[in-house]
């Protein structure tokens, strides 16, 4: 058994749910009704297109191919994590970026070799759906952490600078901002885990069941690709702000403000 397949007019009907949100929005006039429908035509725009990407993709089923969408995705993601921890574009992308490529493939390699091992072995049904899940999660943690960590030490530099001057080298001195970042960055994925299947059912879960699986082989996927993503969250996170140690501070262990973004500042 295959998912009910949805027409274009019943999809259209779905926009209809619009006008529950657009109503609370005029009513206590927030100002979000063009955001939102902005952001509702995004979204149609961007899955449209990667719909008809992935139906080639899939029939393609190039492990090139598919590693090529990987590296698209890494670079997308890393544009949207350094503007939205508004950081210099220019000592942030590279960095950031290695630290999401390490933090995707690392869970995925090993999702696909030792967990689920399809055949054939980098199927783009899996890579590439998979490898996005793992990202998308990367990319909120990403700028949870990062832009937590240069923040906190900015806000509370007198601490920070007190410890360089007790002799604490930058690893030392920056250590207690470390574990803030990765607090942060990284409880919402464990409250996730704490509450899955009882609060909610994920996306995983979910979308293989309507693929006519059964329940328990869903619960299985869920199970993996939520250790997949816990892992690759907690290896970019922490990635990211150790390979944007160099470029962030002086000779002399002071943070360089000049890594932030300016308004009307060239990046």
């Amino acid at each position: 058994m295959n998912a009910t397949d949805i027409t274009d007019a019943q999809l259209a009907a779905a926009y209809l749910l619009l006008l529950f949100p657009l109503a609370v929005f005029l009513w206590y006039g927030v100002a979000l009704v063009a955001e939102s429908l902005l952001s509702v035509a995004r979204m149609t725009v961007q899955l449209l297109f990667v719909g008809f990407y992935l139906q080639v993709v899939f029939q393609w089923n190039n492990p090139w191919v598919n590693g090529l969408w990987i590296a698209v995705m890494v670079i997308v993601a890393d544009a949207s994590i350094v503007r939205g921890c508004k950081l210099r574009v220019r000592r942030f992308a590279l960095p950031l970026a290695l630290a999401l490529l390490l933090g995707v493939l690392v869970p995925l390699l090993l999702f696909l070799l030792v967990i689920i091992r399809p055949e054939p072995l980098f199927d783009a049904r899996y890579v590439i759906p998979i490898g996005g899940m793992i990202l998308g999660n990367c990319l909120r943690a990403d700028i949870v952490g990062v832009s937590g960590f240069y923040e906190g030490i900015q806000k509370r530099e007198k601490v920070y600078v007190t410890a360089l001057a007790a002799g604490a080298r930058l690893h030392e001195a920056v250590l207690p901002f470390l574990r803030e970042a990765l607090e942060a960055a990284l409880r919402p994925t464990i409250a996730t885990m704490a509450t899955i299947g009882i609060v909610s059912l994920p996306g995983m879960m979910t979308g293989v069941i309507l693929g006519g699986a059964d329940p328990m082989t869903a619960i299985k996927y869920q199970i993996a690709i939520m250790l997949a993503i816990f892992t690759g969250t907690a290896i970019t996170v922490t990635l990211a702000i150790y390979l944007t140690l160099g470029n962030s501070f002086t000779a002399y262990g002071m943070l360089d403000k000049d890594i932030f973004q300016r308004k009307n500042a060239q990046n």
